[in-house]
Formats: C-alpha cells, sequence, structure tokens
C-alpha cells in the first residue's frame, strides 16, 4: 500500500523512488540512446512501407515493429533522447493517399527545397544557440536576436507546411496545427496563411499569392474588379506622386477632370475609336431604381430611361476634345497640354489585378498642337518620360518602339509604347503613347486660327500609364518569399523593429535611442517605420515585412543601444550586418537604399539580355517556344497584318513593337521576313505578353 498523497513519508518514498530510477537510467543511457536513435529511424521507415514494397518487405516490416517494441521498452526505463533523431526524407508523406500514384501528389523539387533550406536553417540557428548556452551566455537580451530569426524561420515552416515545427511535448496537449491554406480557383491564398506558390511551380498562382500576401489587393464582390489594399495604394501613390511631377515639369501640362460619363454620340464620331472601344463599354441606359411589380428587390424605372445612353469612361479622348472645341480658337491657345488622374471601365472577360482589371486607375494626357511635328514630338517625350519613371524609379528596364499597325490605338496614326519583359519570359506592356494626327480635331471640328489668319485643324496626343506598373513591378523583383519593392517606390523604406523588450527601464533606453536614429532618417528623408506592436513577436514582424518588400529591416535591442549599433537585414537577401549609429549613419543608410536601387535595374537588364534572341527563321522561334524558352525574339520582318494574326493564332506570339533601336535607316536592307520569305521592312520584337 502506498503512503497518503499529501503525508510527509509519501513524498519522501516517491522521491526515492525517483533517484533510483534517474540513477539506473543513467547507467544505460549512453548505450541505449544509441539504440534507440536506430531503432527510431527503422520504426519511422516504416511509415514508407506501401510506397516501397520492393525495398522494405516482409522482413523489413518485422524489424520496424521489432525495433518499435524496442523503442518503447527503452522510453518504459526512461531512456529517452533528449533530442528526437529525424528521418529525413524526399517528400512528405502526408500528400500521399491510397489509389493515388506517387507522381500526381509528390511535391515539387522547388517546394521540397524550400523546406530543406527552412529545416537547415532552424537547425543551424539553434545550433548558434545552444553553442551560446553552452558557453556561459544565459542572459535574455544576447539571445535575442537568435530567437528572433528562430521564431521567423518555424513560422515559415508552419506557413509552407500547415503544421507547426515543434512536435508537442509528451505529456502536454498537442498544439494546434495550422489550417491548410485552401486556394480558389484562379485565387489567392488566404490571408492568415499566406502561402506562396513557388514561380517555378505556378507563375500565374506565384503572382496571386505575393500581391495577396503583401495585402497589396483584395477580392471585390464586382466580378473583374479589384478593391486596393492601403499597402498597394501606397505604393501607387508614390509612383503617381513621382510621375505627377514629371508630367507638369517635364511636358508642361496641367492638370483637370472630366466626367467619367461620355454621351454616346461622342463616341461614335470617331469611326474608329468606336470600333477599338465597342465590345468594353459599360453603358447607363436609366438614372433611376423602382421597386419590382412583384415586390422581390429593384429593377431600372421605365419612367427614368434616359434619352441618351451614357458611356462609362473607356478613355476620354471624345469628352476632352468636346471641351478642346471650346477652349481652343487661336494658335495663341496652342499648345494646349491637360492631363487627367482618374478611373477607367473597360468590360474584360479575363481578368487579372493590376495588369487587366474591369476598372483601374491611370493618368492620361491629351495634347492639342499647331504642327504636326510638334505635336508627335510631344508624344516622343511622353514616351521618354515614362521609360525615365520605369527605369529610374521602378527599376524596371523597358525597350522602346512603335506598335505595328494592328497593334495601334483606335483612331492614332502611331502608337509608342514601352515594353518590359517580366521573370517568366513574358512580355507587359507598360506605357503607350499615341500620335493622334487629326483625326479627332476632325471628329470634333477643333480648329485655330493661324498668324496669316487661316483657319487649321489642330494635331493631337494622348498618353498614359496605370496600374498596370503595379503589376510589372511584383513580376520584375519578386521572389518565392514575397513582394521585392525597389527603393525609391517603396512606402517604408526602411522599418525598425525593437527586441528584447519587457521591461520598463530598458526599453525607455531604446525609445530614446530610436528618436535619434529617426531624426537621421528624417534629415534624410527616407521613409521608415518603428513596429512597436506589442501584440506581436519580433520573428512575425519579420515575417510580415518581408511579404509586403520593405527594402531595409533595422532590429534594436538593449545590448545594441549599449554598443551603439542596430543590426541591418536587406530584403534583397545576404546575411545580416550590424550598422554603427554615427555622424554617417543617414548618409550610410542612402547608399543602402541606392545600391539596392541599382542592383535591382541590373539584375533586371541582365534577365531580359539572358532571354532576349536574334532568330532568323519562325520555326527556330516556334521550337525555343514549345520548348519552354520565353523572352524577347528580335528578327526580319515584313508588316503583314495577315501574317501577324497566324502567328499569333499558332504560337502566341505576338509584336510587342518595332524597337526603335535596331530599326535605324538600312537596318534590314538585304534581309528577308522569318515568316514569308519577302523583302523585310522592320526588325520586329516578338513576345508571348500578359
Amino acid at each position: 500500500s502506498f503512503p497518503r498523497a499529501g503525508s510527509e513519508k509519501g513524498g519522501v518514498v516517491r522521491k526515492c523512488r525517483m533517484v533510483s530510477r534517474l540513477a539506473a537510467a543513467r547507467q544505460s543511457r549512453a548505450v541505449l540512446q544509441t539504440a534507440l536513435a536506430a531503432s527510431m529511424l527503422v520504426a519511422q521507415a516504416a511509415a514508407f512501407a506501401p510506397l516501397l514494397p520492393s525495398a522494405m518487405g516482409r522482413s523489413g516490416l518485422l524489424a520496424a515493429r521489432r525495433a518499435t517494441g524496442l523503442q518503447m521498452q527503452l522510453r518504459a526505463r526512461g531512456a529517452a533522447p533528449r533530442f528526437t533523431p529525424r528521418l529525413v526524407v524526399p517528400w512528405p508523406v502526408r500528400t500521399f493517399r491510397a489509389g493515388k500514384t506517387a507522381a500526381s501528389m509528390a511535391e515539387t523539387e522547388e517546394a521540397v527545397g524550400d523546406k530543406a533550406k527552412i529545416v537547415g536553417d532552424i537547425d543551424r540557428i539553434g545550433l548558434a544557440i545552444r553553442d551560446k548556452k553552452a558557453s556561459g551566455v544565459k542572459d535574455k537580451e544576447s539571445l535575442q536576436p537568435l530567437i528572433n530569426d528562430l521564431l521567423a524561420a518555424k513560422a515559415k515552416f508552419e506557413t509552407l507546411t500547415g503544421a507547426p515545427f515543434d512536435p508537442p511535448k509528451a505529456g502536454s496537449k498537442p498544439k494546434k496545427a495550422a489550417a491548410p491554406v485552401q486556394k480558389k480557383a484562379g485565387g489567392a491564398a488566404d490571408e492568415k496563411n499566406f502561402a506562396i506558390t513557388p514561380r517555378a511551380e505556378d507563375y500565374s498562382q506565384w503572382y496571386a499569392d505575393v500581391i495577396s500576401a503583401a495585402q497589396m489587393v483584395d477580392q471585390s464582390p464586382v466580378k473583374g474588379c479589384m478593391v486596393i489594399r492601403p499597402w498597394g495604394m501606397a505604393v501607387w501613390d508614390e509612383l503617381r506622386d513621382d510621375l505627377n511631377r514629371r508630367i507638369k515639369k517635364d511636358l508642361g501640362a496641367t492638370n483637370a477632370y472630366f466626367p467619367i460619363f461620355i454621351p454616346l454620340s461622342f463616341l461614335s464620331k470617331e469611326a474608329e475609336h468606336v470600333e477599338g472601344f465597342a465590345k468594353e463599354c459599360a453603358v447607363v441606359t436609366h438614372h433611376r431604381l423602382c421597386a419590382s411589380p412583384d415586390g422581390v428587390g429593384l429593377i431600372p424605372d421605365p419612367s427614368a430611361k434616359l434619352e441618351e445612353p451614357l458611356i462609362v469612361r473607356p478613355t476620354s479622348e471624345t469628352i476632352i476634345w468636346d471641351m478642346f472645341r471650346k477652349w481652343i480658337s487661336s494658335h495663341r491657345d496652342l499648345p494646349m497640354k491637360i492631363n487627367q488622374w482618374a478611373n477607367v471601365v473597360r468590360w474584360e472577360l479575363r481578368t487579372r489585378p493590376f495588369l487587366r482589371s474591369t476598372e483601374f486607375l491611370w493618368q492620361e494626357g491629351h495634347t492639342a498642337h499647331a504642327t504636326a511635328e510638334d505635336a508627335d514630338g510631344c508624344a516622343m517625350e511622353a514616351l521618354a518620360m515614362y521609360k525615365k519613371v520605369c527605369e529610374d524609379i521602378l527599376a524596371v528596364p523597358v525597350i522602346t518602339g512603335c506598335k505595328s499597325p494592328s497593334e495601334r490605338f483606335a483612331g492614332a496614326d502611331a502608337t509608342y509604347t514601352i515594353e518590359a519583359l517580366m521573370q517568366n519570359g513574358w512580355a507587359l506592356q507598360s506605357g503607350t503613347s499615341h500620335f493622334l494626327g487629326q483625326n479627332f480635331a476632325k471628329a470634333f471640328d477643333v480648329k485655330y486660327q493661324t498668324v496669316d489668319q487661316k483657319s487649321e485643324y489642330v494635331w493631337a496626343t494622348s498618353w498614359g500609364v496605370s496600374t498596370r506598373l503595379l503589376g510589372a513591378v511584383v513580376m520584375t523583383h519578386s521572389d518565392d518569399a514575397g513582394l521585392v519593392l525597389p527603393p525609391r517606390v517603396a512606402p517604408v523604406q526602411i522599418v525598425i523593429v525593437p527586441v528584447g523588450r519587457g521591461k520598463p527601464d530598458s526599453d525607455a533606453v531604446v525609445d530614446a535611442f530610436l528618436a535619434k536614429v529617426v531624426a537621421e532618417l528624417d534629415a534624410k528623408d527616407i521613409r521608415y517605420k518603428i513596429d512597436d506592436r506589442d501584440t506581436m513577436k519580433p520573428g512575425p514582424k519579420f515575417y510580415e515585412w518581408e511579404r509586403k518588400g520593405v527594402p531595409i529591416r533595422l532590429e534594436c535591442g538593449p545590448r545594441d543601444v549599449a554598443a551603439g549599433k542596430l543590426l541591418m537585414a536587406l530584403r534583397t537577401g545576404g546575411e545580416k550586418a550590424e550598422v554603427v549609429f554615427d555622424e554617417a549613419f543617414g548618409a550610410n543608410m542612402v547608399s543602402e537604399l541606392d545600391n539596392m536601387q541599382v542592383a535591382l535595374l541590373e539584375a533586371a537588364k541582365v534577365r531580359r539580355a539572358t532571354a532576349t534572341y536574334e532568330v532568323s527563321s519562325y520555326k527556330e522561334m516556334t521550337d525555343m517556344l514549345t520548348a519552354g524558352k520565353a523572352g524577347f525574339f528580335l528578327t526580319p520582318w515584313k508588316c503583314d497584318a495577315e501574317n501577324e494574326e497566324a502567328i499569333k493564332t499558332e504560337c502566341k506570339a505576338t509584336i510587342r513593337c518595332y524597337p526603335f533601336e535596331g530599326n535605324e535607316a538600312g537596318a534590314v536592307e538585304g534581309k528577308t521576313c522569318f515568316y514569308s520569305g519577302k523583302p523585310a521592312t522592320h526588325m520586329a520584337l516578338f513576345a508571348r505578353a500578359f
């Protein structure tokens, strides 16, 4: 019989028994741990028996069962090792199910590589923590940076696998596994999981996952439309502010705003224009709703039908030129340059956030000139401005050129374009500028009186870029960890994460130190944020700002303050580095941001150069495309709309432009078209495109 649980004698007896068992276990620990480690490997391998029948067989299963029995005996004797050996396998067992082939359920090599890298990071950081503890380091402040890195790595593991990295301890309640990521067809990952599909596995899904994980956009209840979230809008604001200054300074345009509704008769005045946009227009026919006769819901009020239907703005040429007719009468009124920041609606069947949506944001410039040369020069100036913005601000290299007649803007005499190449080798039209000739001037009867008292039609241009540029940034720079933003367009260029918080005295010291740090950043006009949220540990904060693409992260704790340093991590990768806080700190941060901006642009240029091919035959291009070798294909071409459409149908490649560089006088002399064999008229740049 056992002594009463609460008695002194009972406590002594239990302690004696525990000491006796511990001594016995220690005597055989070394031998038993070795046996247990081997037995666990065999026992865990039993889980793979259904998948490896030829490799294991009956004898293997029997050995596994014996090993499992030995393992249970050893654990009963208290000899379980402190650190459980892991069986590393090249595929996740949890994805296999009866009745399915291994090929249909195995993860891609890229996903496995990601897991292996994360596990390696966790093991490396854990070993570093144990080494520090073994060497006598006990204070939490010294260990905190490593602990933060360990938590961030484990958070990544849980996001990727859907389960926590650490198994529950014996006798404790098991940890609740992260809910699996549920993805809708073509949709992005659930916001709380932020799982990002590797680029090599599914580029389209990767793109959707990145913009969702960065909290740039969200799905809208209106099909084809997107909700631009604060972070996405902040990126657009940075781009818009810079571009707005250039439009005013470089082009001499002024901002105005025109109605979103355009009378149907306006759109009908320019024949090519109406043909180009007719299939994309949203039409308003009534100005009021009323209750349905059956009492269920609302219907357009029959008595409120408009005399003339209104088009929801697909572009503003028609309504602006109707106003130009009122505003322009003399050569003294020219040139007239107007810019508008607005939203437009084009009813798209296939949509993708930022790249192609039913409603999007943009700027559209419209100008009127006395001569064709002046107008065409303005169109070229706008194109040069767009190229400079893309390369200097967005770090996206572009090729400038002229569109083929089939790809011209509806109603234009010439369309100029900037074309970028994304990481998957597909092109993205990133901006256009149009020389409109006198087409809209004649359609809306816009004339001016010349110096010698003659009446002449004006010459016109229009030019614009949209939120599509945000898609270009995402697909040019981002990686499998999330968004990567060039510093000049990042809403937050440096995020500061205080670590080792919890003691009021030391927290006050860190806060005082950071006040000096941000004063230096303010002096250099650096956009920063201190993430002092006390509802989240540093590790998850690191992961969040990484997903959002913030260029630089600074970590600061009490020991960093004492040393007068901060710990810096770059979004583009590399080891963490210590940054001394001295009189050169602000300049050093500016230098780091500038270096990153340059590096991103150069990396994109290298990728484009690597994926640009000069081909002399159509078969050469189609063979490369069939083999998955996408990119820019520069080739001699005889301008022919029918052949252009045939190529688009056959291999989904289109003429992106006739690049200015490579189409100088005599560039195609003696060359034949790669498709028809006829004398070439241009050097054409083909690619598959978004």
